[in-house]
């Protein structure tokens, strides 16, 4: 059974690199934009790299620590199939397979920028950026409390932390709007 920690450790190490590459690849979106609507030459300097950046981050961090977590948590269920039955189990798997959709779409938008396709705004994407954010709120909740009730004050503070984050938006626009060199 000493295995079992080992691959529990994996699947956490991977799950960190995966919400790490989430956490950051709508952060470079945000770049991708702005650069799209700077003059030449700058747009299509800043455009290239940040393309670049955002390539080397999705395919050699964010894909495979999503597929490695996702095995390494197979490999969970495997071992001890007794955790799939729990009814916190039951709810943090809705919670994982609504963070897949997530990715799917955030590969979406990164399609859509390597070929200069702007559909979305800055703005936009600096709200997108907190998705991740709230699903890992509720993922650590379940996973630390172990309950399908109890993670539901873990939800309610999810909603407060979007509010504050709205807020935080608000603000920093206000403060860019007056102060547009910064």
């Amino acid at each position: 059974m000493d295995y079992y920690f080992y691959f529990k450790a994996f699947h956490l190490i991977f799950v960190i690199t995966w919400f790490a590459g989430l956490f950051y690849i709508p952060r470079l979106f945000v770049y991708q934009i702005e650069a799209f609507h700077k003059p030449s030459p700058d747009k299509e300097i800043l455009g290239k790299q940040l393309k670049l950046m955002a390539m080397r981050l999705w395919f050699i961090i964010t894909w495979p620590s999503a597929i490695l977590a996702l095995l390494f948590g197979l490999i969970l269920f495997y071992i001890n199939p007794t955790l799939v039955y729990q009814d916190w189990m039951q709810v943090k798997i809705g919670f994982i397979l609504l963070l897949f959709i997530y990715h799917l779409i955030t590969h979406k938008y990164y399609k859509q920028l390597q070929v200069d396709d702007v559909q979305k705004t800055s703005s936009f994407m600096r709200i997108w950026n907190e998705g991740a954010t709230f699903i890992l709120f509720a993922v650590i909740f379940l996973v630390i409390l172990k309950s399908a009730i109890n993670w539901i004050w873990g939800i309610i503070g999810i909603f407060i932390l979007g509010i504050l984050i709205m807020l935080g938006f608000k603000m920093y626009k206000n403060f860019r709007d007056k102060n547009p060199d910064a």
